[in-house]
């Protein structure tokens, strides 16, 4: 059987109108990890990952960068979340 961990981020700074979430789809699923993306309200997009230990690190990094076009002040990271049924990597609309 093998590990998978799951995390949460709330990643802040300029990250929403600069294509963040298809940005982060793509770069989920090339890394084969379940979860989802989409903005919040406050102008933050939230994030999970799940997967082997290794791709959700390697993701939780990238988030630190983001986009050409994305300015990131902060990635709050905490375990857990609720990760879509049926796998796969979505985009949730507001």
């Amino acid at each position: 059987m093998s590990e998978t961990r799951t995390i949460s981020v709330i990643v802040t700074g300029r990250v929403q109108g600069v294509s963040y979430r298809a940005w982060t789809q793509a770069e989920a699923r090339a890394r084969g990890l379940s979860g989802s993306v989409r903005n919040r309200d406050d102008g933050t997009v939230e994030a999970v990952f799940s997967g082997s230990p290794e791709a959700v690190a390697a993701m939780e990094a990238l988030c630190r960068s983001g986009p050409a076009g994305a300015r990131v002040t902060d990635v709050a990271v905490r375990a857990g979340g609720d990760v879509p049924p049926g796998g796969g990597f979505r985009i949730l609309r507001d």
